[in-house]
């Protein structure tokens, strides 16, 4: 059976984008996006909890996203989970999982046709090739 991994979030930014861009000229640009949700305990008690995801974007989206977003802008993110592992500098087994982003879509204040972007084809790189 093949799979299947589909992610839709909507928050704000943590940080500023960091646009990289590859060997092979290609723009990659990571961040990390805010999502909170407010519930209510048995006893009445109102609490908030948040959770952070890191999210990669590539090519021209990659650039856009550079250009028009900051710390703090709200986004709604359409990707996919997906996960790598690496070895740090101490020989220590690392992983992470991440967002590959195929739509962003800027919200908040007035949108211009630039700040929606429709999905565009990821490129895939071997791991040694990841800027982050």
């Amino acid at each position: 059976m093949r799979g299947y991994s589909k992610v839709i979030i909507m928050g704000n930014l943590t940080r500023d984008p960091e646009l990289k861009y590859l060997p092979s000229g290609t723009a990659v640009t990571s961040f990390t996006v805010a999502v909170s949700r407010n519930y209510v305990l048995q006893s009445g008690e109102q609490r908030e909890e948040t959770s952070f995801f890191s999210v990669i974007v590539w090519g021209k989206q990659a650039e856009n996203c550079n250009q028009f977003l900051k710390k703090g802008s709200p986004v709604f993110v359409d990707g996919r989970l997906r996960q790598r592992s690496w070895e740090d500098k101490d020989g220590q087994r690392r992983s992470v999982v991440e967002i590959v982003g195929f739509t962003v879509q800027f919200l908040g204040g007035r949108p211009s046709p630039e700040q929606e972007f429709e999905e565009q084809e990821e490129i895939p790189l071997p791991e040694e090739e990841l800027p982050f």
